[in-house]
């Protein structure tokens, strides 16, 4: 059990029937009335945002959730195949627990979120940020825009992404895996 002066970004609740983490929270002393918690939790589960309010000094549970890293290996028709860095245990997964599946490379290390009593797998998380390579896009034309123009290109993975026109072929970019966006260039 915690109170809500125990809340922190990532803490895990059962709240509901299901499984949230804190993405954000809030502590609010309004000058009239009592003092209250606003909070945003994502649902490890079905991955959907709430904001939610609570009552300073309520009780919640707290779900006791282990990070464990995995390297992943392949991906066949059974799923997404990933292998325990410290036990070299072989697992695989759907699709639907894994966050920006479509940034995932063959021998990439991400870490897997499991629920401690239950042993059952939530969440795949990736690095915020991975290097990839562009395997194609159209050439920009310089002068062709005044301000933050940007074109398609298909990186490595296959994924299609906005970048801006100075990108070429065949150069490395670093991907933010959070919102699927073009973060840098790689030198």
């Amino acid at each position: 059990m915690a109170t809500t002066s125990d809340f922190k970004n990532g803490l895990c609740l059962e709240y509901n029937h299901d499984l949230f983490t804190i993405v954000e929270f809030q502590h609010v002393k309004p000058g009239k009335g009592p003092a209250f918690v606003r909070t945003k939790l994502k649902s490890l589960t079905t991955g959907k945002v709430i904001d939610n309010t609570f009552t300073a000094g309520v009780k919640v549970t707290t779900a006791r959730i282990e990070r464990r890293a995995h390297q992943f290996l392949y991906k066949d028709d059974m799923g997404y195949h990933f292998m325990d860095s410290s036990t070299f245990e072989q697992v695989f997964f759907q699709e639907d627990i894994i966050e920006a599946s479509r940034f995932l490379k063959d021998g990439q290390e991400v870490e897997i979120l499991f629920h401690a009593e239950t042993e059952k797998a939530l969440t795949c998380e990736l690095p915020p940020f991975v290097e990839m390579t562009v395997t194609y896009t159209e050439p920009g034309i310089k002068g062709d825009t005044a301000t933050n123009a940007t074109k398609p290109a298909t990186v490595d993975t296959g994924a299609e992404i906005q970048v801006p026109l100075f990108i070429n072929q065949d150069e490395k970019i670093k991907v933010d895996t959070r919102t699927g966006t073009y973060a840098e260039r790689v030198k």
